[in-house]
């Protein structure tokens, strides 16, 4: 994914937001429901009713950008409270995209040393 690099403060609101709004409806759920500046740098994560689609929105210095994924199988993790806002780490964010459970990562292996 082309997108913010690390340490970008990110927000994600919790419930559900209508996914027919685009850039401006966005930016206003940001303002209003967030109580955060949408043209502050920051990423916004909005997830639909459905869970299979979420949109993320970021100021990126000259416009804002729009990105949009639908799952194929699945839905993306998110956290059950109905209203307000959490904060994500750049690593979170990365594996929310990926719809992996940033609540409750699985590792593979543990970190082995090489010696």
């Amino acid at each position: 994914m082309i997108g913010p690099g690390t340490g970008v403060r990110v927000y994600l609101a919790c419930g559900v937001t209508d996914m027919r709004k685009g850039i401006g409806g966005l930016a206003a759920a940001a303002q209003q429901t967030l109580k955060q500046a949408p043209g502050s740098g920051a990423v916004f994560a909005f997830r639909g009713r459905r869970g299979d689609r979420i949109k993320l929105l970021h100021w990126d210095g000259q416009g804002f950008c729009l990105y949009y994924k639908v799952l194929e199988n699945g839905r993306f993790p998110w956290p059950s409270t109905a209203d307000g806002s959490i904060g994500l780490t750049s690593a979170q964010l990365s594996m929310l995209w990926e719809g992996i459970d940033w609540r409750r990562p699985a590792w593979s292996a543990p970190p082995s040393r090489i010696v």
